[in-house]
């Protein structure tokens, strides 16, 4: 059954499996900075030879037979066959000064397919981009690339320490990374919670009953060296966290004392020591130091130099604790600001860039427009940003926190972003205004994600739908004098022509007011408490029928213990929801009025983990209007802010 979506305009879906099969080779994620799309395609029906010295390219010929084999194109790396068309991969030490140490120049044509970079690095990038080719009737069409990241750093944090994640899904991650073309793993290991990293000398340290979540679950000695193994052949840098002086209580309930103690340090140290020995390919070290009051001011200089003694980098967060002067800092908290342009220091950037605390649909908008520290590109204090995934509560399966939180989605925009750099100033909830040049670069970017969701992700957990054809007339504000279930006039016709309408705004989740209104423009530029909302549109069905929807109100973050919602209740607010005047019911709530715990995992409370709601549309124009109702602009406790917010999309 197909359905339309319309306010005033008529909007289409995209399908995005007929886009694949015909402007697969324009889906590139993420896009080159700079492309040419000439005419002509190359015919690789026959088999594509090699061409060129395999000496010290071992690895990303490798690649290249893989992506030629897996379209069906026989591939020959020995010279065979010459009337063939050639495929050369050149590292050439003169393309630095152009490319960079990832860039890398990709020609198709008539003559066959050539690739140069500077490095290795830059090889394996631009056949990152090749595999992305759809191969349609194995051609190739001509193009001219020249690809270059704006940033040296892009990468990605995943939270083992309170919630564990079984090898084969972190080896899953790590190619993914790879081939959107993150660069760093940020591996963050220690937490209140467990220590999940073997240790010969205090065994202990890993037992159950020093586990508070996920008993008995650590990575061995030779996981951990596995792992970073399996990055350094994707290029991605291996970042380990050991989180120190807070975040680790864990360590306490083993040693019986604070890490700020004199004892405390001599165990850190001894620790450390043993952590060089094992993993000497390791050359960064991330320290922590967030989320603690010290009481020791000399702990973070005494343990950054011992660090540095053993030969390794370190970073550390900011805000924190007394770093020293040549710690990276990574950003985490306040607003979008520039980094000092005078200072001497070097910042990543992860402020607004934790995905626990967004919608997943509002998680695609806020990384496409993202601007790390309001920099365009890589500056001297800037070297790029990582992305967040911190699953603070438990999870009943490690599952879980991909559909909670849209993972994959996630990396391959902020892949994008990150690798082209740009960007609009200030943070962004919702989509821009529909006539404007960012909207149609977001449209573009939907469409060239959703191929990848059906090409790449079809066994895999990728909560994304199409949304920026949804178009709503935002109507409001309704003084409701604190009594958020009071009715107006409007859910009686809500379609009238006489009522105004006081906003456009486009996107399946319309954040009106952001938990974070101090930094976060929401849909509604000032808005009032005890006043109500109405958000509608018309959705065109071409026959009557069942149609699956994810609807959903006040998105919980990931890193709260909020509350279920009530049962008979979409939210706490009383929001309603419309379809041709008949309400629809919110789920039977599994977990139904239930305080919220971090160790209670959340179960059927967002639309991205549970089952689509279920509508019946008639054949023609069905009309949708949601109600939305606030009192207090804010929520009843800290575990349970507001996000005053509503989600409602087609699933396809």
């Amino acid at each position: 059954m197909m359905i339309r979506i319309v306010c005033v305009l008529v909007l289409f879906f995209h399908n995005p499996s007929l886009y694949a099969q015909n402007k697969a080779s324009e889906a590139l994620i993420p896009y080159p900075t700079e492309i040419s799309w000439n005419t002509g395609q190359l015919d690789v029906a026959d088999g594509i030879r090699f061409e060129g010295s395999k000496k010290g390219i071992e690895q990303e010929l490798a690649l290249a037979k893989t992506i030629f084999t897996k379209n069906g194109v026989s591939f020959h790396s020995h010279g065979k066959k010459h009337k063939l068309h050639a495929i050369s991969l050149k590292v050439d030490r003169k393309l630095k000064e152009d490319l960079g140490e990832e860039g890398y120049f990709l020609e198709i044509n008539s003559k066959g397919i050539a690739i140069r970079a500077f490095s290795n690095k830059g090889l394996f990038y631009a056949l990152q981009t090749l595999r992305q080719f759809k191969f349609e009737n194995k051609t190739l069409p001509f193009v001219s690339i020249k690809d270059v990241p704006q940033f040296s750093l892009r990468g990605f944090l995943v939270d083992v320490g309170r919630n564990y994640q079984p090898m084969d899904m972190l080896k899953e991650q790590i190619d993914i990374m790879a081939r959107y073309k993150l660069n760093l793993l940020h591996f963050h290991f220690t937490e209140d919670i467990a220590w999940r990293l073997e240790s010969k000398k205090f065994p202990g340290l890993t037992d159950a009953s020093n586990m508070t979540r996920w008993p008995g679950k650590y990575y061995s000695i030779a996981e951990f060296k596995e792992l970073i193994r399996y990055c350094q052949e994707r290029h991605i840098q291996f970042l380990p966290e050991i989180d120190m002086p807070g975040h680790s209580a864990a360590f306490e309930r083993y040693f019986g004392y604070s890490m700020q103690t004199d004892q405390g340090i001599a165990r850190v140290k001894e620790l450390l020591v043993e952590f060089a020995e094992h993993f000497p390919e390791i050359s960064e070290l991330h320290i922590g130091g967030d989320e603690v009051k010290i009481t020791n001011k000399q702990f973070m200089p005494e343990i950054t130099s011992f660090v540095e003694h053993l030969g390794l980098r370190t970073y550390g967060w900011e805000p924190g604790s007394n770093l020293e002067e040549q710690t990276i800092r990574q950003l985490w908290i306040g607003g979008a600001q520039k980094i000092d342009p005078k200072s001497n220091r070097q910042y990543v950037d992860s402020k607004h860039l934790y995905i626990n605390h967004m919608d997943p649909l509002e998680t695609v908008s806020t990384l496409f427009f993202r601007r790390f520290a309001e920099e365009a590109k890589e500056t001297k204090q800037l070297r790029g940003a990582i992305l967040c995934s911190w699953p603070d509560r438990a999870v009943a399966k490690p599952e879980d926190m991909f559909l909670q939180s849209a993972i994959y989605p996630s990396i391959l925009t902020f892949g994008e972003r990150a690798w082209q750099g740009n960007g609009e100033l200030g943070w962004k909830a919702n989509l821009p205004e529909e006539n404007s040049p960012a909207f149609k670069q977001f449209q573009d970017f939907e469409q060239r994600l959703l191929i990848h969701k059906a090409l790449y992700f079809k066994d895999k957990p990728f909560p994304f739908v199409a949304n920026s054809h949804m178009r709503w007339e935002l109507i409001g504000p309704f003084d409701n004098a604190g009594e958020t279930a009071r009715k107006f006039p409007i859910e009686e016709n809500p379609f009238a022509t006489a009522i105004p309408v006081n906003k456009i705004a486009r996107g399946g989740t319309i954040i009106l007011r952001h938990w974070w209104a101090d930094v976060l423009q929401g849909a509604i530029e000032k808005p009032t408490q005890n006043s109500t909302w109405y958000a509608r549109t018309k959705i065109w069905s071409d026959e009557e029928g069942i149609k699956n929807f994810w609807i959903g109100f006040n998105n919980l973050s990931r890193s709260y213990a909020s509350d279920s919602p009530s049962l008979g209740k979409w939210d706490d607010l009383v929001s309603q929801v419309w379809v041709n005047k008949q309400i629809i019911s919110p789920p039977h709530w599994k977990q139904a009025g239930k305080k919220g715990a971090m160790e209670i995992p959340l179960i059927d409370e967002g639309y991205s983990f549970r089952k689509p709601s279920t509508i019946s549309l008639k054949k023609g124009w069905n009309e949708v209007l949601i109600k939305l109702p606030v009192s207090k602009l804010s929520g009843k406790d800290w575990q349970n802010p507001l996000k005053w917010m509503f989600t409602f999309v087609p699933y396809q």
